[in-house]
């Protein structure tokens, strides 16, 4: 994990599948602690994307469904 891709290329799954590697790498005895802040850092961007992307779903769904209810 030395060269992230960009949160903003990524899609939703592959954005929820790099999350979950991190978090299974560092629930592990194997977690090298001198990356663990960076771990931390690339998780929270992950959830902050992750986050943006269902709100952005949820608001463009809740105008489908407004708009076939009028």
């Amino acid at each position: 994990m030395a060269e992230f891709q960009p949160v903003s290329e990524m899609t939703y799954s592959q954005a929820l599948a790099e999350l979950e590697a991190i978090l299974r790498n560092m629930q592990s005895d194997q977690c090298d602690i001198d990356k663990l802040t960076t771990y931390t850092r690339r998780a929270s961007e992950l959830i902050a994307g992750c986050k943006a992307r269902l709100t952005a779903t949820d608001a463009e769904l809740q105008a489908i469904l407004k708009d076939l209810t009028e």
